[in-house]
């Protein structure tokens, strides 16, 4: 199988917003490591940042949709940007991959319940294998329980139909 890296909204203005995501420290570093395993298995790394209209925070080209300190794309890497939770809706990103016989996609980044869910469901549905990090996404507490939780409960819930969910120290490329 043909492996790609794909790191989801990890964006100032999700990372450093007034909800502070769940152990975000330790999620970043997790993700710059699968990036570097990435790397030196030559495997695509694909770049994802969610948008919103302009005049609104997550406006294209704003400093909260910048990519946060640390993720440096190389001009090699793939960059989606996505107005929805889903990484494929209205983006060319599975052509992309499609044409680059990618089959298997390794998922960090945040939201866990919203962009890292519907990632995951919807690349299994187009019949990609999944592979979720456990320990390389992150969400922000809601009013009905802690990240910690809703991090647990997707780890549970999409592991099998949905994605293999691994520490990202065995995620292999």
């Amino acid at each position: 199988m043909k492996s790609a890296l794909l790191v989801i909204d990890l964006q100032h203005g999700l990372f450093h917003g007034q909800s502070q995501p769940f152990e975000g420290g330790r999620v970043l570093e997790k993700s710059q490591a699968l990036i570097v395993d990435a790397r030196k298995a030559g495997a695509p790394v694909v770049f994802v940042q969610h948008y919103s209209p302009p005049g609104t925070p997550l406006a294209r080209g704003s400093k909260l949709w910048d990519l946060v300190e640390g993720l440096a794309p190389e001009p090699q890497d793939i960059r989606i940007q996505k107005m929805r939770p889903s990484i494929f809706f209205q983006t060319d990103l599975r052509p992309q991959l499609n044409a680059a016989g990618i089959d298997r996609l390794i998922l960090c980044g945040m939201k866990t319940d919203y962009c890292i869910d519907t990632s995951c469901r919807v690349a299994a549905e187009f019949g990609f294998k999944v592979v979720l990090a456990s320990d390389a996404h992150t969400t922000m507490d809601s009013a009905a329980l802690p990240a910690s939780a809703i991090i647990a409960h997707h780890n549970r819930t999409l592991g099998g139909p949905f994605a293999e969910v691994l520490p990202s120290g065995e995620v292999a490329f």
